[in-house]
């Protein structure tokens, strides 16, 4: 009896895990516009304004590309609007981070697909990249 709850929590844990990695990326869910006329630290991500001049997108898609385990999901430089892709080193949990130009400004908003909180690693990612960027 016990080897079989030890092999269903193995199966669970293995499941689990292969659906966090493999679940898709559906663009039009995560490839929204980011709305905020300010900064803002949120539970689940955060959103950052930033004057950067009109080459701002461009800077930073370079910063974002170099990341570890990061790719785009959808857009594009000349689009003026990328939406990245970030998974965590082990267990490849995903974070969608979405970079708009408007003009001078760059509006990012970062967040977590699963769970409530990302314990601020959104806010370190894209901080991160900010700092980078000036």
């Amino acid at each position: 009896m016990r080897n079989m709850v030890l092999w269903a929590v193995i199966a669970l844990v293995l499941g689990l895990g292969a659906y966090i990695r493999l679940a898709p990326s559906a663009p039009a869910q995560w490839h929204i516009a980011p709305v905020a006329a300010d900064d803002q630290d949120l539970p689940d991500g955060v959103l950052r304004v930033v004057e950067t001049g009109p080459d701002g997108l461009q800077r930073l898609d370079q910063i974002a590309r170099a990341t570890p385990r990061t790719s785009v999901l959808a857009g594009s430089v000349d689009e003026g609007m990328i939406t990245y892709v970030t998974r965590t080193k082990w267990f490849g949990f995903p974070d969608y981070t979405t970079v708009q130009q408007n003009g001078d400004t760059l509006r990012i908003h970062g967040r977590l697909r699963f769970g409530r909180r990302d314990f601020g690693v959104n806010k370190a990612r894209v901080d991160g990249w900010l700092e980078t960027l000036q």
